[in-house]
């Protein structure tokens, strides 16, 4: 189980709330500092940062759903628990493959990871990360009008 509600959910809740908020604007903050580093070429690191931007956002929901410990990081096991379904299950899929290859070179046959994302893989990337974004802000009451 990658979600826990753990005991005394009443407590937990209020302070999962809390949480919720700091993990939905670290969300949006890497979510900047991606769009920043596709522009200055760095794809391979905006390709990770926008999975993390995604995990970040499922934190914060399971973190608003009241969860007390929310384990892992992957996007699509996290989605699962959540019962997470459609084009972000898809996309969860899609941003999982960016976790390890784009920061080790023993995930490729030769090279180092940069040599091998483009700046096309990138922004797609984060735009699947900011549907994330936008299911947390949506669900945690937290979308700028």
């Amino acid at each position: 189980m990658l979600v826990s509600t753990g005991a005394g959910r009443h407590c937990a809740s209020k302070m999962s709330a809390n949480r919720s908020r700091d993990w939905l604007a670290q969300a949006k903050n890497d979510l900047a500092w991606g769009e920043a580093t596709t522009a200055a070429g760095f794809h391979a690191q905006a390709c990770f940062i926008a999975q993390q931007v995604a995990e970040k956002s499922l934190k914060a929901i399971a973190y608003f759903r009241g969860a007390a410990l929310v384990k892992g990081h992957s996007v699509l096991s996290v989605a699962r628990e959540l019962a997470v379904n459609g084009e972000l299950k898809s996309a969860a899929r899609r941003l999982d493959q960016y976790y390890i290859p784009t920061r080790y070179p023993d995930a490729q046959p030769d090279g180092a990871p940069f040599e091998f994302f483009s700046r096309e893989q990138a922004e797609e990337a984060l735009k699947l990360a900011a549907l994330f974004l936008r299911s947390a802000e949506n669900e945690t009451g937290e979308a700028e009008t």
